[in-house]
């Protein structure tokens, strides 16, 4: 028996980092909301790895923050390690990492949604999406209640129809121990919607109390830290410790020897795994030859006694996972606290979605997060918020925002598993981008905060303050390029810092171009500097050192914007079409690009075939 429970404009399913972002963004832009949860206690909920941000991820926080989204500043409030990864490289794959206290995430995003204008919560299970001819109409939960919207983003995660292993045993299961989602796949399915089978795992955690430390190698934060959000001032909480270790030969045997437990192997398990962050089980049959395996082992909180360990995600028993883990160096009396498991669960298929995350065929319908085929907090979240952005713009008749990829990570995520589809847990890695120079965590500003306010989620205080550090910038490099020095005090830098002597006076800009010369060593020689900030010297340095690099990139984004802004029209019949191959016929007419660009992304869709597409358009007059 059903009852109207409430009318909203927009509703939001699920209370991950993908449905916080989509409710927070709708929210925000106006428009009352409803955001459904199956419990509010997990808003928020970190079930892997208590840690925002890393290789590719950190910029993907940066560009959430830019945009005006909240993890980055959740991460920055609730962090309790911060370190920037990939130091040792070029400024393209700097990425900001923050452990971060897990309890306190969860409570501080709890926080901010019960606070935010325009927003309810509800504790309970979205059985069904309804709609009216061809539209959504509303949503129904288990017990009856009924909310009625012309908007819908769904956002469940990892929940629907999961089930936990163990070893020999498996438990329809939710994350953490919380309630599985039983019914909405069904309702999807309804739709017309393609669902597929996924899973992904986590390790033990274990208690700090039975941890050797003094065998592990120390891992401490950056100082100073680096905080996710552009806007954050206040001090960072760095002081917690991470340490490593290393598995060994006794380890594997255990794990050899175990393998007939595993219902990875056994066969239990039919969902696809993620490829680059595989359980001990795979790294062991899969890389035999290797003689150890890191394992990184983190606190999930100030205030707390669980360790977590990164690199020992596993499904096998409890009695297994406990040999295995005290042939360990420093864990050898450890003792588990939550055994490690694998959890398989439904999504879609990401190819049924358009560039705006929105679904093909059912007008107010939208998806984000690990649902689409992702894996990941930080890919979710970026997902969130694109969503819940456009499920505010379909109320208002406006087009959907798209991010292109040369715009950000969120551009190129979302291309990726739109456009070519995932046959695994898709995650972010720097080298997914063809502009990851462009596309650095130090300028997710610049990038991204003019379209963040023009949707109304970036204030013009904001935006102004981002513009006057980008044209200090900008008048440095200027001063630089008609700066020349000279004399003994140029020589001795150059000495000092192993660098070609020259024979007359330099530009400060050239010299700035030199691999072994910085802004600040500069400072000796430059009577005329003005007293900049860290992100302005920052700037300066990286635009100096990388400008023919840059500007090569710039042009190849120019280039690939011919075929981006060449829009495909919504009705065309890719199915007559007798001069594309048969294959890209149908791939076309499944997947309806929005451009000629990502009709080229397209597997299957040959350069000749584009090339055809584009004679039949201009034949036609399109």
């Amino acid at each position: 028996m059903s009852y109207l429970a409430g009318t909203y404009e927009v509703v939001v399913i699920g209370g991950g980092h993908a449905g916080i972002e989509a409710a927070l963004a709708a929210a925000r832009l106006g428009h009352r909301t409803l955001m459904i949860t199956t419990n509010l206690d997990s808003v928020g909920n970190m079930p892997c790895n208590p840690s925002i941000g890393g290789t590719a991820k950190g910029q993907l926080v940066r560009e959430i923050d830019a945009l005006g989204g909240e993890m980055g500043r959740a991460a920055d409030a609730c962090g309790i390690q911060f370190r920037m990864l990939n130091r040792g490289k070029g400024p393209a794959v700097h990425s900001p990492r923050a452990q971060a206290d897990r309890a306190a995430y969860k409570q501080y995003m709890k926080e901010v949604l019960e606070h935010c204008e325009n927003l309810s919560i509800r504790q309970g299970e979205a059985a069904e999406i309804l709609t009216q001819e061809g539209k959504v109409s509303g949503v129904l939960c288990v017990g009856g209640a009924l909310y009625e919207t012309r908007a819908l983003v769904v956002c469940t995660g990892t929940f629907l129809n999961s089930r936990i292993f163990i070893g020999e045993q498996n438990i329809f299961s939710g994350p953490d121990g919380l309630a599985a989602a039983t019914h909405l796949t069904e309702s999807l399915e309804k739709l017309g919607l393609h669902t597929r089978r996924f899973k992904t795992g986590t390790p033990a955690r274990v208690d700090a109390r039975s941890i050797d430390f003094s065998a592990l190698e120390v891992q401490r934060g950056d100082e100073p830290p680096r905080p996710f959000s552009f806007d954050f001032q206040r001090q960072l909480d760095n002081d917690s410790l991470c340490y490593l270790t290393y598995t060994n030969s006794h380890t594997h045997e255990i794990i050899r020897k175990s393998l007939d437990r595993s219902p990875l192997y056994g066969g239990e398990i039919q969902g696809v795994g993620p490829r680059y962050c595989p359980s001990i089980e795979d790294k062991i049959v899969r890389f035999s030859t290797k003689e150890r395996h890191q394992v990184f082992i983190e606190p999930c909180g100030k205030n707390s006694g669980e360790m977590y360990l990164q690199g020992l995600s596993t499904s096998l028993p409890e009695d297994v996972q406990l040999a295995f883990l005290r042939t360990v160096p420093g864990l050898e009396k450890v003792e588990i606290m939550r055994p490690g498991y694998a959890i398989e669960y439904d999504c879609l298929d990401p190819t049924q979605l358009t560039s705006g995350l929105g679904v093909r065929g059912v007008p107010g319908l939208y998806a984000a997060g690990q649902i689409c085929g992702t894996s990941g907090y930080e890919e979710a979240a970026g997902q969130g918020l694109i969503a819940g952005v456009n499920a505010a713009r379909f109320l208002e008749g406006r087009e959907e925002v798209v991010l292109a990829r040369s715009d950000g990570y969120i551009g190129t995520l979302i291309d990726d598993i739109v456009t070519k589809g995932t046959n695994e847990p898709y995650r972010m890695m720097t080298s997914r981008s063809e502009y990851r120079l462009l596309l650095r965590q130090d300028n997710a500003d610049a990038r991204l905060m003019p379209l963040g306010h023009a949707i109304g989620l970036v204030s013009q205080q904001r935006l102004d303050k981002m513009q006057r550090d980008y044209d200090q910038v900008a008048e440095e490099i200027r001063r630089l390029q008609k700066t020349a020095v000279s004399g003994p005090a140029l020589a001795r830098v150059l000495e000092e810092r192993g660098s070609a002597p020259v024979g007359q006076g330099i530009l400060l800009s050239d010299l700035l171009r030199r691999p072994e010369i910085s802004y600040d060593c500069l400072a000796p020689l430059d009577s005329g500097r003005p007293p900049l900030s860290e992100k302005v010297r920052e700037q300066v340095e990286i635009q100096t050192k990388y400008q023919g690099y840059i500007q090569r990139e710039l042009r190849q984004v120019e280039e690939h914007k011919k075929l981006e802004e060449k829009r495909l029209p919504e009705d065309l019949d890719y199915l007559s079409m007798s001069t594309l191959r048969l294959e890209a016929r149908q791939k076309l007419d499944a997947l309806r690009p929005r451009s000629l660009g990502q009709a080229s992304r397209i597997s299957g869709v040959s350069p000749s075939d584009i090339a055809a597409l584009m004679i039949l358009l201009g034949q036609r007059g399109k």
